[in-house]
């Protein structure tokens, strides 16, 4: 399995108010649809998959949301994707796959989405490593 390609299709944020102490922030992150890409350009005979997915910040009480929405194009082989196409069918995901394109997801959109925050003066929704100096003993 291995991505051939991302693409994000939607980046929103909006700032409603100031952010204040105690903002809660959620992320969400789903799967929104799978399917098979039927013009495969690579010649070979994995299936491609394309993953639609969306990745949602929202800061509460009515602060700030982010947005992003997009698609993966996958490439693995013909029984998993026969498989995956019909778990799909009932909304179910395969736990190897849900991972792997859900970390995906994460990494990338939430890297994005940071950059958002950072630019639109809002905290951060993951912590960043930070420096602290050495205490002495």
């Amino acid at each position: 399995m291995r991505v051939i390609g991302f693409n994000f299709t939607k980046v929103d944020i909006e700032r409603l108010s100031e952010p204040k102490e105690g903002v809660k922030i959620q992320t969400s992150v789903d799967v929104t649809d799978i399917k098979e890409v039927k013009a495969n350009p690579l010649k070979s005979k994995d299936d491609l998959l394309e993953v639609n997915f969306s990745y949602v910040v929202k800061y509460e009480p009515k602060v700030a949301e982010v947005t992003i929405k997009g698609t993966a194009l996958v490439s693995l082989s013909q029984k998993d994707s026969k498989d995956i196409l019909k778990g799909w069918k009932s909304k179910e995901i395969p736990e190897q796959f849900k991972f792997y394109i859900l970390n995906l997801v994460m990494r990338k959109a939430g890297l994005r989405a940071a950059a958002l925050e950072d630019e639109f003066g809002l905290p951060l929704h993951i912590p960043l490593p930070t420096l602290r100096k050495p205490q002495e003993k």
